[in-house]
């Protein structure tokens, strides 16, 4: 009866367990569709884009994610000078050096 229980509170508790970085299932996904259609939409790449996101986010909060992912978009946009308040502050400078480290960590682990 005992082990029942205890089964069921892992149960319950997994979902909150598994997400507590909280890196949404939408963000999640982005990322590995992106990083699958740069590495072949294979099985193989799905495996090791789910292990790469899975690393960055044990390496990076999501807020701290999201800022970095947000100032790469706007740097891509033209969008002439306005685009260098995405490429000039200091603390965007950070927020993008410590995503690159993540991602050259997740890729040691994970390709």
């Amino acid at each position: 009866m005992m082990q029942g229980r205890f089964l069921l509170a892992v149960l319950v508790l997994l979902p909150a367990a598994a997400f507590a970085d909280g890196y949404p299932t939408a963000a999640r996904a982005d990322y590995v569709l992106g990083c699958m259609a740069s590495n072949g939409n294979t099985r193989l790449a799905l495996e090791k884009c789910s292990c790469a996101i899975d690393a960055i986010a044990e390496q990076l909060p999501f807020s701290r994610y999201e800022e970095a992912e947000t100032a790469l978009r706007m740097q891509a946009a033209p969008m002439g000078e306005r685009g260098a308040i995405f490429r000039d502050p200091p603390e965007i400078r950070r927020a993008l050096e410590e995503l690159r480290q993540a991602q050259a960590e997740a890729t040691l682990r994970c390709f």
